[in-house]
């Protein structure tokens, strides 16, 4: 698998999150998860609560921001695959692979991955 470029890095860097947010939602909420769900998942990755998320949302956050307030969960590193056409433990731009947990973390609450499992619990 390719790794990224810096023109697909700098891509994700300026995505917002608010114009990604609704497509994870709608994402979710066709295969039966919830927004609460979603809000749980963010939250594991980024430390971020409800408001805070509100907020970067309002703020049209870009990734790049969005991924230097948060506080990446530790056990992170344990998501990995491919999403994107990218295996995720071999992206060696830290902000395209956080966007890519992201992504990989949506995309398993949508498949119907027990939350536990999602979340990575020992």
């Amino acid at each position: 698998m390719p790794t990224t470029t810096k023109e697909h890095d700098e891509r994700v860097a300026k995505l917002t999150f608010a114009s990604v947010y609704p497509h994870y939602v709608t994402k979710v909420e066709k295969k039966g998860r919830t927004v609460e769900e979603l809000h749980q998942v963010i939250s594991w990755l980024t430390g971020f609560d409800e408001a805070r998320l509100q907020r970067l949302i309002e703020q049209k956050a870009t990734f790049e921001q969005f991924f230097a307030e948060a506080t990446i969960n530790p056990s992170a590193h344990m998501i990995t695959g491919v999403i994107c056409g990218y295996r995720i433990e071999d992206i060696e731009t830290p902000l395209t692979r956080q966007a890519r947990y992201l992504d990989k973390l949506v995309d398993e609450l949508a498949r119907g991955r027990k939350m536990e499992k999602i979340l990575r619990s020992p």
